[in-house]
């Protein structure tokens, strides 16, 4: 039976402090807060943060090992550039691991995952269709939604890298929210042909909407990079 955790063990909840300056540096990167090559300063981000300097040095080694965050010289850091090759290999490398993860979880998702999935594409419909859109909303559900498709995968490691290459892929596409003019794009409705795939258990499709699912947003994200 497919545990229900989705999550790696870098996106739990906060314990120390070094995870609370990680999780929100994390957050603030790839929303954009701190944009790409911004300096980030550790005196500057404890008077943000209200946390000390040895926590956010930590932090930012920590991010520093996932691409979020590079280094300059022997103390400093960058937030990571970006770039339309970047994007490529980001988007690449997502898509070889999801539809790995995706017929892992058709092979081996029992009746509590399909469960799963169907409540799942329940709360992300009603942030899709309802009268007023709530982003916010939207943001989490649509993870939640992408991220319950693969929970019966079996391998951990798979799992926790996925979630790097997602969130970096997150990274990209809020750059290009905060950048340009919404796209005319039916969301919902791949969504939906992704959720009716998987429940008829046909792998193929699945993979091949999934894929065309996110090229869609790298080739969006894509046409906003190269007139930066």
């Amino acid at each position: 039976m497919a545990d229900g955790s989705i999550w790696p063990a870098d996106t739990a909840a906060p314990k120390t402090l070094t995870d609370i300056a990680y999780a929100r540096l994390r957050a603030d990167i790839i929303g954009g807060r701190h944009p790409a090559d911004a300096k980030l300063r550790v005196e500057h981000l404890r008077r943000d943060y209200g946390l000390g300097a040895t926590p956010l040095r930590e932090a930012l080694s920590r991010l520093t090992s996932e691409g979020f965050v590079v280094t300059v010289g022997q103390r400093g850091f960058r937030v990571a550039p970006v770039s339309v090759e970047d994007l490529d290999d980001i988007t690449d490398m997502r898509i070889t691991l999801e539809l790995k993860a995706l017929r892992q979880s058709l092979e081996r998702g029992d009746d509590a995952w399909e469960s799963r999935v169907v409540a799942a594409y329940y709360q992300l419909s009603k942030a899709e269709t309802g009268e007023e859109f709530d982003f916010a909303a939207w943001e989490e559900r649509n993870r939640a939604f992408h991220e319950t498709l693969i929970s019966a995968c079996a391998s951990p490691w798979l799992m926790r890298f996925h979630a790097i290459l997602y969130d970096q892929h997150k990274r990209y596409r809020n750059i290009s929210l905060q950048t340009a003019a919404p796209v005319p794009r039916d969301v919902h409705q791949e969504h939906q042909r992704i959720y009716q795939a998987a429940l008829a258990r046909d792998a193929d499709t699945l993979c091949t909407e999934t894929q065309s699912h996110i090229r869609r947003t790298a080739d969006i994200t894509r046409a906003v990079l190269l007139v930066r």
